[in-house]
């Protein structure tokens, strides 16, 4: 069998559509349905069912489909295999991370990596937490960074980072001159919030349990919008420190301190359990992971001298 068809399959089989089939590996509808016919016709049933559109698995389809992941993954494993006997590492990474990730994160990573690995290509897909996920889940990237907890069993779970959400407000704010401000003092002040995502749902569980109705000004889409809304004085808004170490420098961002409040912004790096990595994806593991393990490392040193 063509390992094409079954990938163009697969492809039809989680897309449940032949035109997003076609869409996602760039090639014309009429030739997704020859690949599938050409498939049909040597298993000898039809794969799926089609109808109104709608395309769903046949009892034979649905019984071929774990064949053909597994026929999938072998070749890959192979083909990894004969690329690796040479010592260093090549080919390409895709690593999937919202926008603020890549832009605060990452780029030391990517840099310490690229010095030691020139010949891998590093690709960077941007993407919010959830889709993220999804993007790890169905294979469409060897990495992805989200903020934990990450609770899906399928996934490997690796911290790289660890920060804390800040409120912060603009330069000339009443609240700039304050050592230490009170949740409920500063919400009396108008909110940007995130629209959604991991750190919205931070939020709306601390104004519930301290019994807070915020005044919410503006939802927000991303963190760099969120950020210059607030240099222009919109409202105060939650941020990782990490995110706006730069203005709190130049004094534009003021970071608040909460009187008994730290809302943890903790990242890690997550892949499929069942993934074989190739080399180039264990070295970049190691690098993501390095700063981490030293903390760790170093807090366990601390920990062993102050028993003694």
């Amino acid at each position: 069998m063509d390992f094409e068809n079954l990938r163009t399959f697969l492809e039809v089989s989680r897309l449940k559509s032949f035109s997003r089939a076609a869409q996602k590996l760039l090639r014309t509808q009429p030739a997704i349905s020859a690949q599938i016919r050409t498939l049909e016709q040597e298993v000898g049933a039809r794969l799926f069912d089609r109808d109104g559109g709608k395309v769903t698995f046949t009892a034979a389809g649905r019984l071929f489909e774990p064949f053909a992941e597994y026929c999938v993954e072998r070749q890959r494993h192979i083909l990894l295999a004969i690329a690796e006997q040479e010592r260093s590492p090549r080919g390409e990474l895709a690593i999937s991370a919202n926008e603020a990730t890549h832009l605060y994160v990452l780029p030391q990573v990517f840099a310490q990596f690229r010095r030691q690995y020139p010949r891998v290509m590093l690709s960077v897909v941007r993407a919010e937490r959830l889709r993220t996920l999804e993007n790890v889940v169905n294979r469409e990237v060897d990495f992805g960074v989200v903020s934990m907890p990450v609770r899906d069993t399928r996934l490997t779970v690796e911290p790289i980072h660890w920060d804390e959400l800040v409120l912060v407000a603009p330069k000339g704010h009443p609240l700039t001159g304050r050592g230490t401000v009170r949740l409920q003092e500063a919400v009396k002040y108008p909110l940007l919030l995130p629209a959604h995502g991991r750190r919205r749902e931070q939020l709306d569980e601390l104004f519930r349990v301290n019994e807070i109705v915020p005044r919410v000004a503006m939802e927000v889409e991303s963190s760099e919008m969120l950020k210059r809304y607030i240099e222009v004085g919109l409202g105060l808004g939650f941020l990782p420190r990490t995110n706006v170490a730069e203005e709190e420098q130049t004094g534009t961002l003021h970071p608040l301190s909460l009187d008994s409040v730290r809302l943890a912004r903790d990242l890690a790096l997550i892949f499929r359990k069942d993934r074989q990595l190739s080399r180039a994806a264990q070295e970049f593991l190691e690098i993501a992971t390095q700063p981490f393990k030293k903390r760790d490392h170093e807090a366990g040193a601390v920990r062993g001298r102050s028993a003694v």
